[in-house]
This record gives C-alpha cells, structure tokens and sequence, in this order.
C-alpha cells in the first residue's frame, strides 16, 4: 500500500490509500476504497493536485533553435538552361548551364551530374561535375574529388581534393574584393593623383 498527502490551497490535507499490485481486497484496510493514482484517472476526475515541495521539478528548458530551411535553387538533371542566372539564394546545379551565373551573395554547388559551361561569379562555388569557364569568389572555391574544372579562379581561399582536376590559372587574392570591383576602386585614385599633379 502506498499513501500520500494532497494539498490544495484553502483545502485540508487527506490521506489516499491505493492498493499495491498483487494485495488481495482482505489485506486492505477495512473502510477505505481503492484510489487510482492520478496519472491513470481521465481528466475529468475530481482529484486535488498533489503537492510536489519535496522534490524539485526540472527547471531547465532548453532553447529550441529551429531555423528556416536554407533557400536553394536547383536545377535538376534534364534541365538545360542557356543565359544568365541571377539571384541572392543558393544554386545547386545538376544539369547542364550554357551561358553566365551571378550569385555574388550565394553559394553555387555543381552537382556529380553537372555541367557548366559559364563563367560563374559567386561567394563560394563547390565543384563536383564540370565546369568549363571562369570562376570568380569573394570567399572560397572547393573542387571535390570527382570535380573538373577548365577555367582561371579567383578568389581567398580554395580547396582542390586529390582526384579533381584543374586546367587554367589561379589567383588567390588577399582581401575579400573580386578582382573587378579592385580595378574600379583603383581607378580614382589614379586619376585623383593625375588631377592633383
């Protein structure tokens, strides 16, 4: 048998007596009605709450970070496109681009069944299919194992796995400016300098 006390506010203690498993009705006390502990009654029960004081609940609730999927484009195997593609969210590509990708604020993925034919402008670009073209980053460029590129790259930082292959120049800059908005910062000042002389 196990008793306990429940307490509510405004309401005197009273004491429950539920009949343990395997007790038969003669080793209970005589006068008191079998209970059913509270998390098996239904909710409409008349049942006080019990006090819980002696032991402490678990206080900890963890934050919950759920983030919204990552925008992402793809471009799925059957798909040719021929032109430019703009945009300001990922680009996962796993058919085949004929023409110029500019994404300066995304990533672009070439996919294993990928091919693109394009100079690609983006803040990273992940190589797994072929590209033939140049490729300009303002962060990194990351050819994969079973990546080919046929192009010049420029960009801070890059990644060339053992297996891909990589025909044409690289230049790794120092500073997160692509090479072109370099060209057109330096250009003032050159010609301030002519002004001035």
């Amino acid at each position: 048998m196990a008793a306990w006390t429940a307490t509510a506010e405004g309401q005197k203690s009273t004491n429950r007596i539920v009949q343990a498993p395997g007790v038969s009705q003669a080793k209970r006390p005589a006068g008191n009605e079998r209970r059913v502990p509270k998390m098996l009654q239904s909710s409409d029960s008349s049942f006080q709450k019990f006090n819980t004081t002696a032991a402490t609940p678990n206080t900890y609730n963890p934050v919950k970070n759920v983030t919204a999927p990552v925008d992402q484009a793809t471009i799925g195997r059957t798909l040719v496109i021929k032109g430019e593609i703009s945009g300001s969210e990922a680009l996962y590509v796993d058919g085949r681009i004929e023409g110029k990708i500019t994404m300066p604020e995304s990533r672009v993925t070439i996919g294993r069944n990928g091919k693109v034919d394009a100079s690609i402008q983006a803040r990273e670009v992940v190589v797994m299919g072929k590209v033939t073209g140049n490729i300009e980053c303002s962060d990194r460029v990351d050819i994969r194992a079973e990546g080919s590129v046929h192009g010049d790259i420029s960009t801070i930082r890059i990644s060339v796995e053992d297996g891909a292959s990589l025909k044409g120049g690289i230049q790794v800059r120092s500073d997160s400016k692509p090479q072109s908005q370099q060209k057109q910062a330096e250009q003032p000042k050159a010609m301030a300098a002519t002004a001035t002389a």
